[in-house]
């Protein structure tokens, strides 16, 4: 499964890990950046947000890590939905053996995610670095 055993543990490490693969490829990093207010009025917020320091070109970042079997694979499908409500472009960046080959497949279907060991690669291409 994607992540395998070096995933991050937690989703607190898991940020730490996808800012430091920004920061890696010199893009500017924030964190629980808040965009407004859900449904309900709860404040919405994005774990991580990149931007290209030359285009400020952005892209925010929704970490998912999950050991186990366990809640944050039932809370997918609304993480997906919810980033279509952000001002900019999103992405789910998951990590852990917990996540089923069946969330996995949906993940990947969906276009708005990647493993975590996939990340680098895919913010080059976006963000048009070498």
């Amino acid at each position: 499964m994607a992540g395998g055993k070096t995933a991050p543990a937690t989703g607190r490490t898991l940020e730490a890990a996808v800012a430091d693969i920004g920061r890696g490829l010199g893009l500017k990093v924030q964190a629980q950046v808040k965009v407004g207010r859900r449904l309900w009025g709860a404040a919405r917020h994005i774990d991580i947000v990149f931007t290209h320091p030359d285009t400020r070109k952005s892209l925010g970042i929704e970490c998912k890590a999950q050991t186990k079997k366990g809640t944050a694979e039932e809370k997918i499908p609304v993480i997906i939905d919810d980033i279509d409500a952000w001002p900019i472009r999103g992405l789910v960046v998951f990590a852990g053996e917990g996540f089923s080959k069946h969330m996995e497949n949906y993940l990947f279907s969906t276009g708005k995610a990647v493993a975590l060991e996939d990340l680098e690669t895919w913010l080059k291409l976006y963000f048009g670095l070498a």
